[in-house]
C-alpha cells in the first residue's frame, strides 16, 4: 500500500513525533503567547481536525466545496442526541457523528460530484443551506431550531441508567470518569487530532492519495489511462465529511449544545481560509491556518474601544482620537476586517500561503550559511 521510500518513511515518522510532542505540549507553550488555556487550546485541536479532513478534498483533488459545515453540524447533533439517549460517554458520540456524517457525504458528495468546478462548489453550498434551513425550522423536533439542542440533565440515556451512572449538576461528556472540561477535554481533542494528523499523512502517501493528486493535475488524462476518478473523488469527499463531523462531535463533548449556526455558509467559508491561509495540499498548513484565525479572533475580537484608547493614550488627545477610530471597525465585532486583510497579504504575496512563507524562509536561511 505505500509508495513512499525508507527515508520519507523516517522523515513521516519524525514530523509525526514532532507534531505528538507539540499537541501534547501546547499548554505549556501556549501560555508564552497568551493562548494556553482550555477553551482556546480546544478550539485549536478541533478546527484543525476540520481543516486537516477538509484539505484531504480540497487541498489533493482541487474541488473546492463550500459546504463541509453541514457535516460539522451532524455531526454535532448526532453527539448531542448520543448524549441524550444513550450515555454521556463521548466514545459512542464520536463513532456514531462520524458513521452519520459519512453516509451524509456519501448522498451529498454522489450528487455535487455530478459537476465539477464553481457547479460543484454552489451545489454544496445548496445543500449546506438546506442543512441550515432544516435544522432552523422544519426539523425542529429533532434540533430545537434558533434555541440549540442543549443536553439536559433528566434525558433517557439509556445505557448510563441501565449501568448505574448518576449526573450529579450540568451533564458534561463523562470519559470512564474523567470530565470533559477544562485541559482533560483538550486532550481527548488533542488524541482525536492525531489520530486524523496519522490518518491523513497515510491518504497523503498512499496510491490512494497519487490518485486523487493525480485527478487534480489533470482529471482527463486519468481517464484516459483507464481509471475512472469519480470513486476517489466520492471517497475523498466521504472521508473530508467524516471528518468534520467528528470535529462536530468534539464540539459537543467539551459543551454540550449543538446549534444550527454551525452549518451555515460562514462556518464553511471559515475552513476554506483555514486551508488557503495555511497552505492548500500540505498536511501541517490546513492546520496552522486554523490555529492563526482562531488565534488571531480570540485577540482581536476581545479589543473594546475603551481597550484602544488605552493603548494609544502615550498620544495627545486628538491624535488618539484619530488612531483609535482608524484602528476600531478592525477589532471586536468587526475583527474579521483584520482577517481580510490578513488573508489579502497572503494571497498576494504568499499564494502558497503561511507553508510558503516557511519555505522561503529556510530557503533564504540556508543561501545566507551557504
Amino acid at each position: 500500500m505505500d509508495s513512499v521510500n525508507p527515508s520519507s518513511k523516517y522523515k513521516d515518522t519524525l514530523s509525526l513525533i514532532i507534531f505528538i510532542v507539540v499537541v501534547l505540549t501546547a499548554p505549556l507553550w501556549g501560555k508564552f503567547i497568551g493562548a494556553g488555556y482550555p477553551d482556546l487550546l480546544q478550539k485549536f485541536a478541533i478546527f484543525g481536525l476540520f481543516a486537516i479532513g477538509y484539505n484531504i478534498l480540497f487541498g489533493l483533488t482541487g474541488y473546492l466545496s463550500f459546504g463541509h459545515a453541514v457535516f460539522l453540524g451532524i455531526g454535532s447533533y448526532t453527539a448531542a442526541w448520543s448524549f441524550k439517549l444513550l450515555t454521556m460517554n463521548p466514545v459512542p458520540a464520536v463513532i456514531f457523528a462520524v458513521l452519520l456524517s459519512g453516509i451524509f457525504a456519501a448522498a451529498i458528495g454522489y450528487v455535487s460530484l455530478k459537476r465539477t468546478g464553481i457547479y460543484f462548489a454552489i451545489l454544496t453550498l445548496a445543500f449546506a443551506q438546506m442543512g441550515y434551513n432544516l435544522a432552523y425550522s422544519v426539523l425542529t423536533p429533532i434540533t430545537n431550531g434558533e434555541t440549540g439542542l442543549r443536553v439536559l440533565r433528566d434525558d433517557p440515556r439509556v445505557l448510563d441508567n441501565a449501568l448505574g451512572v448518576q449526573i450529579d449538576g450540568s451533564p458534561v461528556g463523562n470519559f470512564f470518569g474523567i470530565e470533559m472540561t477544562g485541559y482533560s477535554g483538550y486532550y481527548f481533542c488533542a488524541i482525536m487530532l492525531i489520530l486524523g494528523f496519522y490518518l491523513a499523512m497515510r491518504v497523503f502517501r498512499s496510491p490512494f492519495g497519487m490518485k486523487l493528486i493525480a485527478i487534480k493535475s489533470n482529471q482527463t488524462r486519468m481517464e484516459y489511462t483507464g481509471y475512472n476518478p469519480r470513486p476517489y473523488l466520492l471517497a475523498a469527499f466521504v472521508i473530508s465529511g467524516m471528518y468534520a463531523g467528528l470535529a462536530g462531535a468534539l464540539m459537543v463533548i467539551v459543551d454540550p449544545l449543538a446549534g444550527a449556526e454551525r452549518m451555515q455558509w460562514t462556518a464553511s467559508g471559515e475552513v476554506v481560509l483555514m486551508t488557503i491561509l495555511g497552505g492548500v495540499g500540505t498536511l501541517i498548513g490546513p492546520l496552522i491556518g486554523a490555529v492563526v484565525i482562531k488565534y488571531f479572533e480570540n485577540i482581536f475580537s476581545a479589543i473594546n474601544e475603551s481597550g484602544l484608547h488605552a493603548t494609544f493614550s502615550f498620544l495627545p488627545e486628538w491624535l488618539e482620537n484619530i488612531a483609535v477610530t482608524i484602528v476600531s471597525p478592525f477589532v471586536g465585532d468587526g475583527w474579521h476586517m483584520t482577517l481580510g486583510v490578513l488573508f489579502m497579504i497572503v494571497i498576494i504575496f504568499m499564494p502558497g500561503g503561511i507553508m510558503e512563507a516557511i519555505r522561503r524562509l529556510t530557503a533564504w536561511v540556508k543561501r545566507m550559511r551557504g
